[in-house]
C-alpha cells in the first residue's frame, strides 16, 4: 500500500494547522510539513498555489485544501 502524498504549509502558532496535524497523526497519515513562517521558498510556493497567505494549506494527493476542512480531507483520503 502506497502512502498518500500529503503536504501541509503551516506556521507554529496556527491553531488550525495544529488541528490538521493532530488529525493526520490520529489517522496514521504520513505528511510533510513546511513552516511558511521561516521557509520563504515554501511560502512563495503556497501563495503561487492558492493566491493567498492563509494557513493551513494542505495538498492532499494533488488536491489543494485551504484551511482545516476535516470532511473534505476524509473524502479526499478515503477515511470513513
Amino acid at each position: 500500500m502506497s502512502t498518500p502524498t500529503i503536504s501541509i504549509y503551516s506556521t507554529p502558532t496556527c491553531v488550525y494547522c495544529n488541528m490538521a496535524k493532530t488529525f493526520f497523526k490520529a489517522n496514521n497519515i504520513a505528511y510533510t510539513e513546511y513552516n511558511v513562517a521561516s521557509d520563504l521558498a515554501k511560502r512563495k510556493e503556497m501563495i503561487d498555489k492558492t493566491g493567498q497567505m492563509g494557513v493551513p494549506v494542505i495538498d492532499a494527493k494533488g488536491e489543494v485544501i485551504v484551511g482545516f476542512d476535516e470532511p473534505k480531507l476524509k473524502s479526499v483520503l478515503g477515511i470513513k
